[in-house]
């Protein structure tokens, strides 16, 4: 499949009509897209007439933008006028924005056409995409499996070949964690750094916007285009938004990279070329990690120190304490920012004898069990009596997470960790709760700190699956982020191919 960028660049000179680009994307959409589920909502008139005006702008001689042309898929919590945003839930089912948010603002004025509204766990809130009011959505890679959540649906239209980019959204992991499981590129930027303004609220401390693509290149071009101050966003930060492309070719070279001893162990500790070993774990490991994806963390390690860079051991010891504090935090918030629907303003509504009937029976016909289930968490942590206890102490957790990574930043540019602590695993494998929030255990740490955070492809574990190394840096240190991401990408193992393994008349299908 062609890059993005390899796309806009052939529409912006000719070589290409966007309105043909677009056909053969709905066109395999309409082949696959049955078995792999990534969209809600497939927006092929209105994206022809995107295209056609595409296509207008470049027989004028005029330059539609650095996405010219290009198909997006945006996730189903991101306004978008007139077109349906459901959140993958009952209670939104069918609603239709009357703006669109900042991203798809920003995405369209730079070219892109909007090809459709992806599948999410229901109001953002999962790990596999299992908890959708629509269905599942399927990994491409292997059928049986999932694409990892929230934004699977995103996840998987990226890989599958459905799009080459994707927006999706980030509040405990719900952009790198399924990035991981489908092989490709996820970005969750520093929070602030894009707006939020039009992303249908979950945790609104932690949600943050980024891209999906299947490489570095294309990712930081995405990741460009939706960056940038937003006054209609309180927590949108007034920064300048670098040249993220420049930053992938620079190299290595004396940057400072730490692995994060707690998400891996004391592992084996082969020094590249001639350096010092890094020590052991000097705290608790996080369970659950598998050997496989903890052996990739390592060998991209390994193959920094071969590009240049030192690599050396870190501890975060609080990121040992982030999912605890995380299923405090965020349920709560969501139980506030939830409190919204309540069938009188807009969206589903149950009629009841009274209001207080119409809203509760509005509540439980319109949500899911996991939303339910955090609602009811998070108004518990805010309850009398155990504020303090629960809500009180995850936030003083949060800050001591802040702090051990501003130590870490302090010798090291960036963190190396995995991103998921297993390969896609089978529908149905992680029914327990506990074991399903346990996928986000090396994710949420960055949520918790806002610092920027992303997956990167790197070779593959258990049935051949694909494994993600995360790429963590400093607030705003975005730039130094992808030039290690970028490097990791030149020296990874190469994926086995082709996705979309499984789906009845493709090649390469697993059994």
């Amino acid at each position: 499949m062609s890059t993005a960028l390899a796309i806009a660049a052939d529409i912006r000179s000719g070589a290409r009509r966007a309105a043909d680009v677009l056909d053969d994307f709905l066109g395999r959409i309409e082949t696959h897209d049955g078995d792999v589920h990534a969209f809600n909502t497939v927006t092929a008139e209105q994206a022809r007439a995107a295209a056609a005006a595409i296509d207008a702008l470049v027989d004028e001689g005029r330059d539609p933008g650095p996405l010219a042309g290009v198909p997006v898929a945006f996730k189903d919590n991101l306004c978008t006028r007139g077109v349906a945003t459901t959140c993958s839930s009952r209670m939104l089912e069918g609603w239709q924005p009357p703006y669109d948010a900042t991203v798809v603002q920003a995405m369209t004025a730079a070219g892109a056409v909007m090809i459709g509204k992806t599948n999410l766990d229901e109001f953002a809130m999962g790990s596999s995409t299992e908890h959708s009011a629509f269905g599942p959505t399927r990994n491409p890679y292997d059928l049986g499996r999932v694409p990892g959540g929230s934004s699977g649906g995103s996840a998987a239209a990226v890989a599958a070949g459905f799009a080459p980019l994707a927006l999706g959204s980030d509040t405990g992991g719900s952009i790198r964690q399924p990035a991981s499981l489908c092989g490709i590129v996820g970005i969750k930027p520093t929070y602030g750094r894009v707006s939020r303004y039009g992303l249908v609220a979950f945790a609104s401390s932690f949600d943050q916007i980024g891209p999906f693509a299947t490489d570095v290149a294309d990712a930081a071009l995405a990741l460009g285009v939706i960056s940038g101050h937003d006054p209609a966003d309180s927590t949108s930060i007034p920064a300048a938004v670098p040249d993220f492309a420049a930053a992938l070719g620079r190299g290595v070279d004396g940057l400072r990279v730490g692995v994060v001893s707690e998400m891996t162990g004391s592992g084996r500790n082969r020094a590249a070329n001639g350096g010092s070993p890094p020590g052991d774990a000097a705290g608790d490991v996080l369970d659950g990690i598998d050997a496989d994806v903890t052996e990739r963390v390592l060998e991209a390690a390994d193959a920094l120190a071969d590009a240049g860079a030192t690599v050396g051991r870190v501890s975060v010891p609080a990121v040992t304490y982030g999912l605890t504090a995380y299923y405090l935090i965020a349920p709560a918030e969501a139980s506030s920012n939830l409190a919204r629907y309540d069938g009188t303003r807009y969206g589903l509504r149950v009629d009841g004898a009274d209001v207080e009937e119409m809203n509760r029976l509005t509540r439980r016909a319109g949500f899911g069990d996991e939303v339910k289930a955090r609602i009811m968490l998070g108004t518990f942590a805010l309850s009398a009596g155990y504020y303090d206890a629960y809500y009180g102490k995850a936030q003083r957790v949060r800050m001591l997470t802040r702090r051990d990574f501003d130590a870490a930043y302090a010798d090291f540019d960036v963190l190396l960790s995995p991103t998921s602590p297993c390969v896609a695993f089978r529908f149905g494998e992680r029914a327990d709760p506990m074991t399903m929030y346990r996928c986000d255990t090396c994710t949420i740490p960055s949520n918790l700190s806002g610092d920027p955070a992303m997956s990167v492809p790197f070779g593959t574990g258990a049935d051949d699956l694909p494994v993600g190394v995360q790429v963590m840096a400093p607030a705003l240190g975005e730039e130094t982020m992808l030039t290690v991401a970028a490097a990791l990408e030149r020296a990874a193992p190469p994926l086995p191919g082709p996705p979309l393994a499984g789906v009845a008349g493709s090649t390469g299908a697993r059994t």
